[in-house]
């Protein structure tokens, strides 16, 4: 199959604002007609509820907390990035894109990446419009700092609560709605199905948390913002209730998934310090700004750190990156932590982790200073650690973080599936193999306020879809299938609980599909998989009632997800032959460990198509040109 991306041609400063002019549009007497589902209610799914609601659409949102406040964009910490060039620093909306395109490593569309680095200036307006808090200079301009992977500062920030202020802000706006009456709130819902009617997206089946009752809920078109899938690694930064269940069910109906092996390891993590953990706290990438990474020179060196003089400490990423120093991108940085410690010269108990010290920050501009822009970060490391980060050097590891894999979209937002679009994390398109940190909370608010509000109603102009009602066949056969997955896994009856599963599988993907992979050990990994899905369906243990609130049911639902997913995100690993960001191939690295890229053959998306759980999915390719922005080799050096 021929994936039509639908990118316009032409110049790329005019290419949006061109395809803007082009796309049709409702009368606003005529919106209202139109029902739009919208599941999840984080930046992307709050932002476009919010704007489509205003427009005059009736929306419904889903969530499974009992608040939106509660989406996991609340954990973004360091920022937003935006090219205003406030500092006055050489920054530009072109250089945004080429830091961009070039952080993916040449994986990403271009003209997707300019279109964002394009709307990111209105995002900030947005935002302080609603009264987001971002920090201040002296004078009463907005404060800015540097990111991994770029030598301008064009991060916008809220302290360490940057992604909670920014959804605060949307929040607030998609409330307004509701209070309204434009937007009807769904909490406590858990979508399990996509309907599809005439090769179409058109509704929803979710389970009510409270109840267990299934629901069907049919609409115009249906905005998937769900997030995504690094809880597949069972230990990561995300929500314990981050999944993959949504684009998961949606891939099963035909949706193509894009890009799966393509998972970001975050550099700047609180180390894993148990057994009984079920996941890893993020310190901000942010920190790097002023905190210096090193670890001892020599192996085995277990003195307090504040006891190793300067000239036996490595500060490897100085070293090794002059240029970037310890503000390279989070897939260099992390797999140089890992190096280090593979050295055994990492530290702590584990020997998997690495300082970041603010010795010489707190030294050269004072406590005070410092304070002021990490302080709750500080505190939060100290409440997790019992150790004072103001007098010793944190520890961090690199952890599961972001996913820049998603569903295949065109440049719409739009899946192969007519009326499916995908928002913000859930989506492929904008990070190629590597996102730079402060751009998730960027195209998550992109997509939302200034990118679906164009092209939603240009596909429900077009396609004029009719209503579907909840009692249409394709309805109930979609309850069906949910229903009898349900029934089928309460009937199990086995030993083991869901938990114990997900362990598993968390800990084999971390090992052979985590920083570093192989053939080897990836086609390894597919064959386990498999046997672990199948013990799964003989062996899995739901105690308690589908009728009624049931936690265990929720889990298990999405591990069985995670479960199939896995292979795909394993088998996707193995057909990409080459190192790019993220997705890093021994087979495929430099001499110095670098990764290596194969341009001639891999300059391209996969996308790819499920044809059953048992079965090979087939593998479609989107090549990507580049016009504006030259593949090379990446050098932060």
């Amino acid at each position: 199959m021929t994936l039509e991306s639908r990118c316009p041609t032409g110049p790329i400063e005019t290419r949006w604002t061109r395809h803007k002019g082009a796309l049709k549009l409702i009368g606003p007497i005529n919106r209202k007609k139109y029902d739009v589902i919208v599941i999840g209610s984080g930046l992307a799914g709050a932002s476009a509820a919010a704007t489509l609601a205003e427009q005059g659409y009736k929306v419904k949102v889903f969530c499974f907390h009992d608040s939106p406040r509660r989406a996991h964009s609340v954990a973004a910490q360091g920022g937003i990035n935006a090219a205003k060039n406030y500092q006055n620093d050489g920054d530009s909306v072109f250089r945004l894109f080429y830091d961009t395109v070039k952080g993916g490593d040449f994986r990403a569309r271009e003209s997707n990446v300019h279109r964002l680095a394009e709307v990111s200036a209105n995002i900030i307006d947005q935002a302080v419009a609603q009264g987001v808090p971002f920090a201040r200079e002296y004078g009463g301009t907005l404060a800015n700092r540097t990111f991994g992977g770029v030598l301008v500062s064009r991060t916008f920030y809220a302290r360490g609560q940057t992604g909670q202020q920014l959804l605060l802000g949307a929040y607030a706006s998609l409330m307004r709605q509701v209070d309204l009456g434009k937007v009807t709130l769904f909490p406590y819902r858990d979508m399990l199905e996509l309907v599809i009617e005439g090769g179409a997206a058109r509704g929803i089946v979710c389970r009510d948390l409270l109840t267990g009752k299934l629901e069907v809920h049919t609409g115009h078109t249906v905005l998937m913002c769900t997030g995504g899938y690094s809880n597949v690694f069972y230990l990561s930064t995300n929500a314990m209730k981050s999944n993959v269940t949504a684009t998961w069910r949606a891939h099963r109906q035909g949706a193509f998934f894009a890009n799966p092996c393509y998972t970001q390891i975050h550099p700047t993590c609180i180390p894993e310090h148990g057994d009984w953990q079920s996941k890893l706290t993020l310190m901000s990438e942010s920190l790097r700004n002023s905190g210096r990474v090193w670890v001892p020179k020599k192996a085995g060196d277990n003195r307090p750190p504040n006891q190793i003089p300067d000239d036996e400490r490595d500060y490897y990423l100085e070293r090794r990156y002059p240029t970037f120093g310890n503000m390279v991108p989070r897939d260099v940085a992390s797999r140089n932590a890992k190096y280090v410690c593979d050295e055994g010269r990492g530290v702590g108990a584990t020997g998997r982790a690495v300082y970041l010290d603010f010795r010489d920050a707190i030294r050269n501009e004072g406590r005070a200073s410092v304070e002021g822009r990490y302080g709750n970060l500080f505190d939060m490391y100290a409440n997790i650690t019992g150790e004072d980060p103001y007098e010793v050097p944190m520890r961090i590891y690199p952890a599961p973080h972001y996913t820049m894999g998603g569903l295949w979209v065109d440049y719409n937002l739009m899946s192969n599936l007519p009326g499916l679009f995908v928002l913000g994390e859930a989506n492929f398109s904008d990070h190629g193999s590597n996102r730079l940190g402060a751009s998730a909370l960027m195209q998550g608010l992109a997509d939302g306020y200034f990118i679906a509000p164009y092209t939603v109603p240009d596909y429900l102009a077009t396609a004029k879809p009719a209503p579907l009602s909840p009692d249409a066949p394709v309805c109930k056969e979609a309850v069906a299938r949910v229903k009898q997955r349900i029934d089928g896994m309460m009937a199990i009856g086995g030993k083991r609980s869901p938990d114990s599963f997900h362990r598993d599988l968390g800990l084999l993907m971390l090992d052979k599909v985590g920083m570093s992979r192989t053939a080897e050990g990836l086609r390894e990994t597919i064959e386990r998989v498999r046997g672990m899905r199948k013990e799964f369906w003989e062996d899995l243990r739901i105690v308690g009632s589908a009728e009624s609130a049931n936690a265990e049911l929720e889990k298990a639902l999405r591990i069985a997800d995670f479960m199939e997913f896995a292979e795909l995100m394993a088998r996707d690993a193995l057909a990409r032959e080459e190192s790019c960001g993220g997705h890093f191939r021994e087979e495929y690295q430099t001499e110095d460990g670098e990764a290596l890229r194969v341009d001639a053959t891999q300059q391209h998306v996969s996308a790819w198509e499920f044809t059953g759980t048992d079965s090979e999915p087939v593998l479609h390719k989107e090549p990507l040109e580049f016009e504006y922005v030259k593949p090379s080799t990446r050098s932060y050096k």
